[in-house]
């Protein structure tokens, strides 16, 4: 950015010319993804939780970087895409899996590409709610279901019935090429460091939130999985093998040990060694 404007992608980007990318031109694409970012594209806000352009899917640490912000970056850098599409669908199932290849628009340099599958069998297009309980009782019992989810702390148990592929194949189609897009536009760009992809696409009950369980902090090892255990850590601490405060360093670093845990794992005794023994052993070297 110079004086409050965007620097046209073509003075600062490497892909001008055949040449290895240097520490400056990767830093001078860095920043101008950064830049539009800031000036241009749209991300989560008070009115717009989601975002436009990118944005941060519950469960989730890095921003998603969406279709509308694929094509962004794609216009800053001059990024013209194609599309080579494998049609993989067969009888009752819709799937297609393609290739998106960046070229760089003023020199007709290929940039890279990425790669995108996307099947109606996955779990957000082979099902559908049911229209009525007419509809659910009407189809036969492997082609509808009882889903259960979770919202807002109450299980829902929710009547579905399965979609018809045909009907699907466009929307497929649509988005094996969105993934495939944006996947290219992260390689391209090496924005993968500030963006995700298809986090959205997942079920929420797929995706991790790292950031409570890092807010949480280690959890209380299970009674259960102590009682488990046990068994085994005396054998090792009986043995020999182990000492009990390697046992309890282990499993720490895992889980919090109650101090009473701690307590049983110590009183495990370790085999007493002769002395004279030890010191024929010494002798013997």
């Amino acid at each position: 950015m110079s004086n409050g404007k965007l620097v046209p992608a073509t003075e600062i980007t490497p892909f001008k010319e055949a040449r290895a990318l240097t520490a400056a031109d990767m830093r001078a694409q860095v920043n101008l993804v950064q830049e539009v970012m800031k000036a241009v594209m749209q991300g989560p806000s008070k009115d717009n939780p989601a975002g436009v352009h990118y944005g941060v899917i519950p469960g989730t640490k890095k921003p998603s970087l969406y279709k509308a912000g694929a094509e962004v970056l794609c216009a800053t850098f001059r990024i013209a895409d194609k599309y080579e599409v494998d049609d993989l669908s067969m009888d009752g199932m819709a799937r297609f899996r393609v290739r998106c290849i960046g070229t760089h628009q003023p020199t007709g340099l290929v940039l890279g590409e990425g790669m995108g599958e996307c099947s109606s069998h996955e779990e957000k297009y082979k099902w559908r709610a049911a229209v009525c309980q007419e509809e659910f009782d009407g189809v036969s019992e492997n082609m509808r279901r009882i889903k259960f989810s979770k919202y807002q702390g109450e299980v829902e148990k929710k009547k579905q019935v399965r979609t018809e592929s045909a009907d699907q194949a466009n929307t497929i189609l649509k988005m094996a090429c969105k993934r495939a897009k944006i996947a290219m536009t992260l390689n391209v760009t090496a924005a993968s460091d500030i963006f995700t992809q298809d986090i959205e696409d997942l079920p929420e009950e797929l995706r991790h939130d790292e950031d409570e369980q890092e807010a949480a902090g280690p959890q209380p090892y299970p009674a259960d999985s102590f009682a488990k255990n046990l068994p085994l850590w005396k054998a090792l601490i009986e043995s020999g093998k182990k000492t009990a405060e390697q046992i309890i360093a282990t499993v720490n670093s895992k889980a919090v040990l109650s101090e009473g845990q701690k307590a049983t794992i110590r009183a495990f005794k370790a085999p007493v060694v002769d002395p004279g023994f030890v010191q024929d052993m010494e002798a013997a070297r």
